[in-house]
């Protein structure tokens, strides 16, 4: 499948705030609980042979949460006031994936092929158990290292999800396109369309969580080259494809599951969250109102809340 257009997917990058400022930290010795979301360095570490970064962070000790970032995302992408909220109560990992923002290697064009590198990265910070929490093209690759290391995935949070063949997923959907195709200035301001509805108290959340999203001002994540985009469509278009009996690998997902999506999702059609409920052997769903595929973003207390409720189970 082609891209509709290299700028698009670039105006996409940068509308996510994903402009390098300037260039990454150093590598640190360990992680510390007095570190932020604004001033936890950028690591690295080499996974399998591919030289990833990552940012570690939040209250050490326990049960780590590693964090799967949405379609051209990259460290900078995450609302800080989430990443801290949950920073506060435990470890928090963020990482780039394979030839995205910081990180070396070819982009994987398959869903797998990403699960593969996050799994060897968690596995080369020693980490042996972990939460997930995958946000949008992030989110089924959490799904996947579930499937794949059921011993490393201990709970399990989709936000803006769908399964295999799920309704819409084997392209980007025409509401999305429409959006990116739209000016927007400042470009970021794209983020109002895709991550929330045109509603006055919708755009008002998204207009402070861009003021959040904009508070790092230094040593930023790269941006994402134009490499990133295709790729990453090609493992949409992969996964989403129609198939006979699409939902039955969701059967082998035994992990407690949290499944979020907005009411009004136009990226991932808030039914594909409805389907994955339905088919997890342990799965709960939360739908927010008046929200698009941004949900947590509209209603971070919320969710911050209702996640750390489903986290902190034994």
């Amino acid at each position: 499948m082609k891209f509709a257009s290299t700028v698009r997917s670039l105006a996409f990058a940068a509308a996510a705030g994903w402009l390098a400022l300037s260039a990454p930290a150093q590598a640190v010795a360990a992680p510390q609980a007095s570190i932020t979301h604004q001033t936890a360095p950028t690591q690295y570490v080499d996974a399998a042979g591919v030289k990833l970064a990552y940012r570690r962070f939040g209250k050490p000790g326990g049960v780590p949460l590693v964090m799967f970032q949405h379609f051209v995302g990259n460290m900078d992408s995450w609302d800080p006031k989430i990443t801290d909220g949950f920073a506060r109560e435990r470890e928090v990992i963020l990482f780039d994936n394979a030839g995205v923002a910081a990180s070396q290697g070819e982009v994987p064009a398959t869903v797998e092929g990403m699960a593969g590198h996050a799994i060897a990265l968690i596995d080369a910070l020693n980490v042996k158990q972990a939460d997930l929490l995958g946000f949008s093209l992030g989110s089924l690759v959490a799904q996947q290292v579930a499937l794949q290391r059921p011993d490393l995935a201990r709970r399990v949070i989709l936000v803006g999800s769908g399964p295999r063949g799920g309704e819409g997923m084997a392209s980007l959907t025409p509401e999305f396109l429409d959006m990116l195709k739209k000016p927007h200035d400042p470009a970021d301001e794209l983020l109002l369309d895709v991550f929330f509805t045109p509603s006055a108290a919708s755009q008002q959340a998204g207009r402070a969580f861009l003021s959040r999203l904009r508070a790092r001002q230094t040593q930023r994540d790269p941006d994402v080259n134009d490499k990133v985009a295709p790729a990453q469509i090609a493992a949409f278009a992969a996964w989403g494809a129609p198939r006979a009996d699409a939902a039955a690998y969701l059967k082998q997902i035994r992990q407690p599951v949290l499944v979020i999506s907005g009411s009004r999702d136009l990226v991932h059609y808030t039914v594909n969250s409805f389907t994955l409920q339905q088919n997890l052997p342990n799965a709960q769903l939360i739908i927010y109102p008046d929200s698009n595929h941004g949900a947590i973003y509209q209603y971070p207390d919320l969710f911050l809340a209702q996640a750390r409720l489903f986290l902190n189970q034994p």
